[in-house]
């Protein structure tokens, strides 16, 4: 796998896609009827803000609306809503890659929460807006804090399973193009 960055973008937009399809149906399975439960992580919103702020050209927008949107439809969430908070979210942290590259992974990690606290709070306003329900704020936070957690586990997993890493100033891929 360490070879995966001279293949083109189409095994990573791939790889991105199946993954993404692997979390939406673990987020599906029955596996705990009880009621009370805490909600977990955002896997998917993890994911895109890692894999965004390392290669921008690995996951372009049309994948993350496209792949949302079908979490949303899945998930019987409003349709579009939280795809639309993905993409505003993703295209902030992507415009901001290059600077991206100078901080520390505590910094890194501080600005995507940011974006990620941006992205919910701006869902919760649109439903109250459009007076539909949606779930307690504390729930909110709660599974904003598990994805803000989750966040340096899921960078350390795709950097160790797939060599995906913030490219450093001056590097080239395999055809010689700057990252």
């Amino acid at each position: 796998m360490g070879d995966l960055p001279r293949t083109g973008p189409l095994a990573w937009w791939i790889l991105f896609s199946l993954i993404v399809l692997a979390s939406i149906i673990l987020r599906l399975l029955p596996l705990g009827m009880n009621p009370g439960r805490l909600p977990g992580p955002d896997l998917v919103m993890c994911l895109a803000c890692a894999w965004v702020l390392r290669r921008p050209a690995f996951v372009p927008v049309f994948l993350i609306a496209g792949l949302v949107l079908i979490e949303d439809m899945l998930l019987m969430r409003p349709p579009g809503l939280w795809a639309a908070m993905m993409v505003l979210g993703t295209e902030i942290l992507r415009t901001r890659a290059q600077f991206s590259r100078e901080l520390s992974f505590v910094g890194e990690w501080i600005m995507v929460s940011a974006v990620m606290l941006a992205m919910i709070l701006g869902q919760r306003l649109l439903l109250a807006v459009m007076f539909l329900p949606q779930p307690g704020f504390g729930v909110d936070m709660i599974g904003f804090g598990f994805s803000v957690m989750t966040y340096p586990v899921i960078v350390g997993i795709t950097r160790l399973a797939f060599g995906l890493h913030k490219p450093a100033t001056g590097e080239v891929d395999a055809m010689g193009r700057p990252l």
